[in-house]
């Protein structure tokens, strides 16, 4: 039996190393998901890198999977101050927006608008943004919360946000009563 951690360590950051291997053990036996997610808890950010790619490419292939583990997703996982974490965050509550209960949507839009309030990594804005638009366009609150949050940073220094922001506001302001 393959340790997951010890799969998820080493190497190049910018490798995904052994995840491929690893999602396809989780996609041959859902059971070992649990394993995979405590693996959230290691000490290594690396580890902590690769099970978040590994998440993401389990979520795309088997969706409800996910859902035995998105109150710890929200809690736990939510407080782990890495920045891969907080950008797969947004990318996995939009792949199961349609199965996530009103409390969950809730939580879900919390993390996302903190941190896009509060982190300043390019791929946690831009993540962010790029869901809250998406549930903006059926959910005016988020719409009337985001817009100042997408003028502030549609002059931000970094290319890719402050163009991601510019469009967003666009978005908003087309859709606006």
């Amino acid at each position: 039996m393959v340790d997951f951690e010890a799969a998820l360590s080493g190497g190049h950051p910018n490798s995904l190393g052994r995840t491929d291997e690893v999602v396809a053990i989780v996609l041959a036996d859902r059971a070992r998901l649990d394993h995979l997610y405590r693996c959230y808890l290691s000490d290594d950010e690396l580890v902590r890198l690769r099970v978040s790619s590994a998440m993401k490419r389990v979520t795309i292939a088997q969706p409800e999977w996910i859902m035995d583990f998105i109150d710890g997703l929200q809690s736990d996982v939510a407080a782990i101050d890495q920045a891969s974490t907080q950008w797969t965050l947004a990318l996995l509550f939009d792949l199961v927006a349609d199965r996530l209960t009103p409390e969950q949507r809730g939580r879900a839009i919390e993390i996302m608008q903190n941190n896009l309030a509060n982190h300043t990594d390019w791929i946690v804005l831009n993540n962010s943004m790029k869901v809250l638009g998406k549930w903006a366009r059926d959910d005016a609150d988020i719409a009337v919360w985001l817009t100042p949050h997408a003028h502030r940073l549609a002059t931000d220094g970094r290319k890719s946000v402050a163009s991601n922001a510019r469009k967003l506001t666009a978005q908003l302001e087309s859709s606006a009563p």
